[in-house]
């Protein structure tokens, strides 16, 4: 028997930066994991071996070590990651997961062991670190990029070898450590080679290649020269200036015929120009949005071998997404016949500024998720998987799940479901919390017909703050911007409609939460913590939100009804919604995780308070403006002194919520 424990070295001769970092990875993790001791530990040696396949690795006891074979440095960094996963018990998310580890003396290993990896079913997966508002303004060890080191050792303890680390400006500067770290560079499909994007080189110009396209082109060298030396999956595209068409920005393309004739022509200068600069470069472009309606109606011409990328909604349905009111479900994936290779990018998390998921888990369930992405195997697609992961930490469920997918192609949800909470919550945890686990999708709000159609926070963030602010703009008018979700005639319609779903909504997650909570008191003390910070807080999220977009939906209807005064205190009750679900994840700041939600400005529950703050004052104008005392005497003065006007008023003229809370002791009695 071979005994590992925190005597044993780690001898490796390879010259690999990536091998380097992992092995100090698996020399932290001997160090968590076991206890100071006397005893002499087994060598982990680290062998090149060519019989090894692409990114393969076995792992054998010999004699007197423990030896990782493979032939690239992937093969061995997989391997590291085995070992500190099988034998050393470090989960793939024990960052993430706040995992505790108790210290032992070591661990015997059988002198036949041995384990020898599988080829992986897709070619180049990994994660698009898209959205990071979380990450990009939280720090760990007072390191801003500990939080980033810490993703890409995730990606790749889960079998991940691609990233596109960050979007913007955060890709640039991220994307040297995650190479260095092992992973292969992809670019954001409005950022075609990474280059910089046009409008910040040239903020004062017109974003428009027909005027510059010098300017472009070199923009394109310059990216393709900084990664040269890197490993990249090169991405080629024309978008515009954001997550929208260039011919936002250029006018002079308004048929589908020009615009594909100039994407196509783009396309073909980019593969040039990359080839030449890094011959045999791997290529590919996203057929996203618009692209993709481009492609389908045949205006776009790709070179034969670049990877054609196909996307989901945002909301794990392979169709088209929904953008602004335009929402075509065009099927999205290749037809019989579309040669060549193919890619996906899916969503875990999405943000539309409309109902999709960015704090809280995809709301449609892993058998769904599962059922989509056996259609994508079944369509042959498996170039190219690049999965949208956010800020990691709300996600690491679906991450875990879909990499059990890309590693073997297929995954029984209840088993991984169990597997998953025994793994970070314990053995003993598992029926009690599975059964919470299970329900989540069910709880979801439905909020259209089709299957994948259910609501993530934003839904209940951004719709209200849609309806407070077309009351406030123009209340005889509709909200133009919810078209996409009700065909309503006028305001007060949409108000009715929102307020139907928000009842069944806050209704269903109540009764969830206190299902949660009651779990919550009855696990271990050892899981309760990951269980309130993970799953309980997103329920209560819901709870919250769609409790506070309920009762906005009662502040518009009373003021509607001319009644401002029961509009404002109904608006503070909405407001208080919101707060607490802000406060909720800021109560799980702890440790490391302190700042973590700090800078959650993309659903923004806390910017949902802050319009609330806005409509109260805007009500406390309509009924109690221009002199501001009528409500001041209502509930601050004794009912014999309320009708008694020689002075209006005897104190300063109370803030909104200092008269709010007035109502409340009231009304609240």
């Amino acid at each position: 028997m071979l005994l590992i424990n925190k005597n044993s070295v780690i001898t490796v001769t390879m010259d690999s930066e990536s091998v380097r970092r992992a092995v100090r990875s698996l020399r932290r993790d001997i160090d968590k994991a076991f206890c100071d001791s006397d005893t002499t530990g087994a060598e982990i040696r680290l062998t090149e071996d060519h019989k090894q396949k692409t990114e393969c690795f076995q792992i054998v006891a010999i004699d007197e070590y423990l030896e990782i074979r493979a032939m690239d440095a992937l093969g061995f960094i997989y391997g590291i990651y085995e070992i500190s996963r099988s034998l050393l018990g470090i989960t793939d998310f024990w960052f993430w997961n706040d995992q505790k580890i108790v210290p032992k003396v070591g661990i015997r290993i059988p002198d036949d062991y041995q384990y020898q990896s599988m080829p992986y079913i897709v070619q180049f997966r990994g994660w698009f670190v898209n959205d990071e508002v979380l990450l990009h303004t939280w720090s760990v060890d007072r390191q801003k990029a500990k939080p980033w080191e810490m993703t890409f050792e995730a990606l790749l303890r889960c079998g991940g070898n691609m990233v596109i680390p960050g979007t913007d400006t955060n890709s640039r500067l991220y994307r040297k450590l995650a190479s260095d770290m092992g992973l292969y560079i992809t670019h954001h499909h409005a950022e075609p080679l990474g280059a910089e994007m046009f409008a910040r080189a040239y903020p004062q110009l017109n974003p428009s290649y027909a005027e510059y396209p010098d300017k472009f082109r070199q923009l394109w060298l310059d990216g393709i020269r900084e990664q040269k030396e890197m490993r990249v999956v090169w991405n080629l595209g024309f978008r515009g200036q954001g997550d929208c068409p260039f011919w936002i920005n250029d006018s002079r393309y308004r048929t589908p015929e020009s615009r594909g004739r100039l994407m196509s022509r783009l396309i073909q200068i980019q593969y040039e120009i990359v080839n030449q600069m890094v011959p045999g470069a791997v290529c590919c472009t996203n057929l996203y949005g618009e692209t993709m309606e481009l492609y389908r109606d045949g205006y776009l011409k790709l070179p034969e071998d670049i990877i054609k990328i196909w996307a989901d909604n945002g909301y794990g349905k392979m169709v088209t997404r929904r953008q602004e009111n335009h929402n075509p479900r065009i099927y999205a994936l290749p037809q019989e016949g579309d040669k060549g290779k193919h890619g996906i990018y899916y969503h875990v998390s999405f943000y539309d500024l409309q109902a999709a998921n960015h704090i809280t888990m995809l709301p449609n369930s892993p058998e769904f998720v599962l059922g989509e992405l056996g259609k994508v195997l079944k369509h042959g697609v498996r170039d190219f998987w690049l999965i949208n992961c956010s800020n990691i930490k709300p996600h690491v469920y679906f991450l875990d799940f879909i990499s059990k997918v890309w590693r073997e192609g297929t995954v029984n949800p209840t088993k991984h479901r169990e597997e998953y909470i025994s793994r970070y919550y314990g053995t003993h945890n598992v029926g009690k919390i599975s059964a919470c686990l299970k329900a989540y999708p069910e709880y979801a709000l439905a909020y259209g017909n089709e299957e994948d159609e259910h609501a993530g926070e934003q839904f209940a963030n951004h719709v209200a703050r849609i309806l407070i602010s077309q009351f406030m703009r123009d209340k005889e008018k509709r909200a133009e911007d919810l078209l996409w979700a009700t065909r309503a005639k006028n305001l007060k319609e949409q108000v009715l409609w929102y307020q139907a779903l928000c009842d069944k909504a806050r209704k269903g997650y109540l009764e969830y939460q206190r299902e949660c909570e009651r779990t919550a008191d009855s696990i271990s003390d050892d899981a309760r913590g990951l269980f309130r910070d993970s799953l309980l807080l997103q329920v209560e999220i819901y709870s919250h939100c769609f409790s506070g977009a309920y009762l906005v939906c009662e502040s518009l209807l009373k003021a509607m009804d001319g009644d401002e005064q029961r509009a404002f205190y109904a608006a503070g009750k909405a407001k208080e919604e919101y707060c607490s679900a802000n406060q909720a994840m800021r109560d799980c700041e702890h440790g490391e995780w302190c700042g973590f939600y700090a800078n959650e400005c993309l659903t923004d529950v806390k910017q949902t308070a802050w319009v609330l703050e806005g409509l109260m004052s805007y009500l406390r104008n309509l009924g109690d403006g221009p002199h501001f005392y009528k409500w001041q005497r209502e509930f601050l003065y004794p009912e014999e002194d309320r009708r008694v006007l020689l002075i209006l008023n005897m104190e300063n003229h109370l803030k909104d919520d200092e008269l709010f809370t007035l109502m409340e002791a009231r009304w609240d009695s």
